[in-house]
């Protein structure tokens, strides 16, 4: 599982005209089952994307597709843990495996 931390490195108006084609890139990503859920920041600064992917590697190279990133817009930082537990709500994230 990945954390993903968005930080803006353009000012607010950048953002705002790159924000239907980022949109459109989670929703993809979504359907593909890559992105488990994501949101702004706040303040807004960046924002939070928690991932599963089949590598680091792989993560990244999604990534870099992002309107946010290809526009120079935005960096990435990519933090891989192992979830080892989780509220009920979210339980299904762990695929099967035991939680104390």
């Amino acid at each position: 599982m990945y954390l993903v931390l968005l930080t803006y490195v353009k000012p607010a108006s950048v953002i705002d005209e790159l924000l239907p084609a980022h949109r459109k890139f989670l929703e993809t990503n979504y359907e593909a089952g890559l992105f488990v859920l994501s949101g702004p920041r706040e303040p807004r600064t960046g924002g939070v994307v928690l991932a599963q992917a089949g590598s680091r590697w792989e993560l990244a190279a999604v990534l870099e597709q992002d309107p946010f990133v290809t526009e120079g817009a935005a960096t990435y930082e990519i933090i891989e843990f192992k979830a080892t537990r989780t509220g009920k709500a979210i339980r299904f994230l762990l695929d099967g495996e035991c939680q104390k």
